[in-house]
């Protein structure tokens, strides 16, 4: 994803000099093809995410349109005050961009878990939250966040993600994609876990269950229109999602769907708070977190069982 986004933020800044790029030490081999191609609007803070915020600030004041790039938690985590009172209260346009959602940085430990940011950044006052599924969407994210007025935040996994759309999708900030249909379960996926929200359908489907699965690629604002609409016809909605239990997508689903007074019945499959602090690779934590495709259909076929 992250190559998605390097190549295509070049193409916008190319187009469009008031687009600026801005690392805080992070990001060699990726980011190099932009510093080359535009010396002048690239900055290299160093170890200093505060300021790289409020450098983003000031330059967002002054009608440029600027990226903070860094992994998992440090442009969020560490400079979260400077978003909010600097970046959102006056309504900027920074897009903070953070690489290695969920547990991508897994053998680095907890402190580079993004387990939390999704909730952190929900939070924040006019921020518009996005988490690509795949390189395709991450390329047409950050088309339309450098398009989008005000605030956003870019949540991107690390490198090697499949790429799971054939065809290139309709794409707008808060509009979810629909991959497949299906009456018995919708999977709704966000972030990374689209492609195993994919393979988790097609076991499901093989097993004589009808699974569809929503792209929630934008979790704020959030596509109430498609929640609504699935709930409707369906009999389980399940979100999955590589990030805590709390604040996240399956929070925002389940408040949307007690607020349109759904009968379906409801699922969130995400990261136990008993497996933070558990180091490893990727695919390890994830499937110690049942996150795996075969675990998501397991859980979801024993979940429409008891209906």
């Amino acid at each position: 994803m992250r190559t998605a986004f390097i190549d295509t933020l070049c193409e916008v800044a190319e187009k469009n000099e008031r687009v600026w790029l801005l690392s805080g030490d992070l990001g060699y081999s990726v980011l190099e093809r932009f510093a080359e191609k535009f010396p002048q609007r690239f900055l290299n803070v160093g170890v200093a995410e505060q300021n790289m915020i409020g450098i983003a600030a000031g330059l967002a004041m002054s009608g440029h349109i600027v990226f903070t790039y860094s992994i998992a938690n440090f442009p969020v985590m560490r400079c979260l005050e400077q978003i909010r009172n600097d970046v959102c209260l006056h309504n900027l346009n920074v897009k903070i961009v953070a690489v290695g959602g969920g547990l991508a940085y897994g053998p680095a430990g907890y402190t580079h878990h993004a387990l939390e940011d999704l909730a952190v950044m929900r939070a924040m006052p006019g921020m518009t939250v996005v988490a690509p599924g795949d390189p395709v969407e991450a390329r047409l994210a950050t088309r339309a966040i450098a398009d989008h007025p005000g605030p956003c935040y870019l949540r991107l996994g690390k490198a090697g993600e499949p790429v799971v759309h054939t065809v290139e999708p309709k794409f707008r900030i808060g509009e979810a994609i629909v991959m497949r249909s299906g009456e018995d379960v919708i999977l709704i996926s966000t972030g990374g876990m689209l492609e195993r929200a994919i393979r988790a359908a097609e076991l499901l489907s093989d097993r004589g269950i009808s699974a569809g699965v929503l792209s929630m690629h934008t979790v704020k604002p959030l596509d109430e229109k498609a929640i609504h609409g699935a709930a409707l016809r369906t009999r389980l909605i399940c979100v999955v999602e590589e990030h805590g239990e709390t604040g996240g997508l399956s929070d925002a689903v389940a408040r949307t769907l007690s607020e349109h007074n759904a009968t379906c019945a409801f699922a969130a499959l995400n990261i136990p708070v008993e497996e933070n602090g558990k180091i490893g690779s990727q695919s390890y934590l994830v499937e110690r977190a049942g996150l795996t495709a075969e675990s998501i259909s397991e859980r979801i076929a024993r979940a429409l069982k008891q209906q």
